[in-house]
């Protein structure tokens, strides 16, 4: 049995609260019974067979990620080997590894902002074959290799990568830094088939049994973070995967932790789960949060100058697609192209079993279904673009794409890009409150009149009323300013849409990637 942990045991002197306590003592449990000993800091070779699988969950504000954050530095210090996707050193007898996963890039951002090398699960899945030259590059900056001589990257170069991943673990990163990309070393791409030992999933309320099988198969200790106050996944009947464990796997933070009180943002998202306020009693609570706190706006309209970064939330796929014309018709963007920096949403990837590389290739540098991307400008062959992807290590890229731009009649969408084959775009200057979990803003802008159509409704998922879960939900997505907005309208834009704040955005980019020879 592990010994409990106090207060002060924690590193850099953290205070957890019980709830947190608990958890952590409860987690460590399960991964001293695996072979990892947190408390002595010491491993032991796997022995255990059977998949086991434990779940954290707690609504925002509740710690989850501090608490994920203090167990990673805690197995990363007893010797387990992290692997973040980018890179795995060589394989050691009896090495015991950790792999912190979240379901898309912008989730393994938000987590990567916090000090944690987390990686997107398609990304464990799939493994990159890398070039030697990438190979002798990452051995030695993660201690496992002496200094590698590259043609064509000087002495200043190499260090300057070696500097950057003393402060921040990432191959990809450090290659940047050196003005190298990682993908261009990526010679091909495979199913993983080594297992690994423990995973730790964030925003696991967005996993559906498929992919937790997938995990399982991978992991022989699982540990799900997640919120049950979130929206399930489309075809699961409003349970998450965590619902499915027997109570005794599940630990339940209750407390909303320290760090997170006299936060108005968290405070409205709490106060949903009072079963007396309706809809009317929940915006009043709005407003006079925004007359006490300028992190609250109670919004006459939707800001457009902020839909080119941060989508406004909407629940109607109408609402969406009215809003995405008003964005561009107030932006001048012509009914038959794109302008650079208008955003997108992938929606997927049309490609046949032939191409199975290509699409690993792109799913696994962050194009995955409902990544958020900016049109940078048109590729080199007709019906290629040039995108950002928010969160990606390698954010820029040239692929074949589809975009669609929908229509709220019965016409066909209209498609400014349309190569045979390649990702699937909506536009993203409005986006469901579905499609918005797991991602994070500063500012969001929730389109309160479709709450309002919600609660009319009267529809329950889960026990709850739907326009409170699509409320929270959407919420929860700001993390420094909520703008309510109450009315029907559009701003006018008070800038012309840029690119100029997506980093390393040059001129048109000269990489060639695989997918511009389909």
């Amino acid at each position: 049995m592990v010994a409990p942990m106090s207060e002060h045991s924690t590193p850099q002197n953290i205070v957890f609260s019980d709830d947190q306590t608990d958890a952590y003592d409860r987690v460590a449990e399960v991964l001293e019974k695996a072979g990892v000993d947190l408390i002595e800091g010491t491993t032991m070779p796997q022995s255990m067979s059977k998949p086991t699988v434990q779940a954290v969950i707690g609504k925002a504000g509740s710690g989850k990620t501090l608490l994920l954050s203090e167990l990673y530095k805690a197995i990363a210090e007893a010797g387990v080997e992290v692997i973040s996707g980018d890179y795995e050193g060589r394989k050691k007898q009896d090495r015991r590894t950790l792999a912190i996963l979240a379901p898309t890039n912008k989730a393994a951002s938000v987590l990567r902002n916090h000090g944690v090398p987390a990686t997107t699960i398609h990304r464990i899945l799939y493994t990159p074959m890398y070039d030697p030259e990438y190979e002798r590059i990452a051995e030695w900056l993660a201690g496992e290799g002496e200094k590698p001589e590259i043609e064509g990257l000087t002495e200043v170069a190499l260090d300057r990568a070696f500097a950057f991943y003393q402060t921040n673990k990432s191959i990809p990163g450090a290659l940047a830094a050196a003005g190298l990309r990682g993908s261009d070393f990526i010679t091909g791409w495979k199913r993983r088939e080594d297992p690994l030992d423990i995973g730790f999933v964030d925003e696991s309320s967005m996993l559906d049994e498929k992919q937790l099988n997938d995990l399982k198969e991978i992991f022989s200790t699982l540990v799900l973070f997640g919120d049950p106050a979130q929206l399930a996944p489309v075809g699961q009947s409003g349970e998450m995967v965590f619902d499915q464990l027997p109570e005794g796997r599940k630990m339940i933070l209750s407390r909303v932790h320290r760090q997170a009180n006299d936060n108005p943002i968290l405070d409205l998202a709490h106060a949903l789960g009072d079963d007396s306020i309706g809809f009317e009693a929940f915006e009043r609570l709005v407003a006079e949060a925004a007359a006490k706190d300028e992190r609250v706006v109670l919004g006459q309209r939707v800001e457009s100058d902020l839909m080119a970064r941060s989508p406004v939330l909407v629940w109607r796929n109408n609402t969406r697609i009215r809003l995405i014309h008003a964005f561009r018709a107030a932006f001048g963007a012509p009914e038959d192209e794109l302008l650079a920096g208008e955003p997108l949403i992938c929606d997927g990837i049309e490609l046949p079993m032939k191409h199975r590389k290509k699409r690993v290739d792109l799913e696994a540098r962050g194009l995955i279904k409902g990544a958020q991307v900016v049109y940078l400008g048109p590729g080199r062959k007709p019906g290629f673009s040039r995108i950002h992807i928010f969160g990606a290590d390698d954010p820029q890229i040239s692929a074949a794409s589809i975009v669609k731009i929908e229509s709220t009649k019965d016409e066909e969408p209209f498609i400014p890009f349309a190569a045979r084959m390649g990702a699937t775009f909506l536009h993203g200057a409005a986006v469901t409150i579905h499609k918005a979990q797991g991602s994070q803003w500063d500012t969001v802008q929730v389109f309160a009149p479709d709450l309002y159509a919600a609660s009319r409704a009267g529809r329950i998922e889960a026990g709850q009323p739907l326009w409170k879960r699509l409320a929270y939900v959407a919420i929860t997505r700001a993390s420094d300013r909520l703008i309510w907005v109450t009315r029907n309208r559009l701003s006018r834009p008070t800038t012309p849409l840029t690119v100029a704040d997506l980093s390393g955005v040059t001129a048109p980019l000269t990489l060639q990637t695989e997918t511009e020879e389909t």
